[in-house]
């Protein structure tokens, strides 16, 4: 379960708004706000928080269990950048 605390500082972490996070997440801006309030857990909906959540992890967070020093969060590492693939339209030579 994430906390507001995590959703405040996700957000802060990928430089977006409270807008924008509601834009990704497919939800209103008053449930952003509202989970965001939180000092721990939200009271929203889970599949709320679930969309708040996975909707930060596509933006590049990484969430980190409550262990002894608390929840976090973090950014995640940069995925590799593939090559582009050769793709033939077929016209060759």
């Amino acid at each position: 379960m994430i906390v507001g605390a995590q959703i405040r500082a996700a957000r802060a972490l990928i430089r977006w708004s409270a807008e924008d996070l509601a834009h990704h997440a497919h939800l209103a801006l008053t449930v952003v706000r509202k989970a965001e309030a939180a000092d721990g857990p939200p009271h929203i909906g889970e599949n709320d928080a679930l969309g708040l959540r996975r909707a930060l992890e596509r933006g590049g967070v990484l969430f980190l269990d409550a262990h002894a020093e608390g929840p976090g969060v973090r950014l995640r590492k940069p995925l590799p950048v593939e090559e582009e693939a050769f793709v033939s339209d077929g016209n060759e030579g």
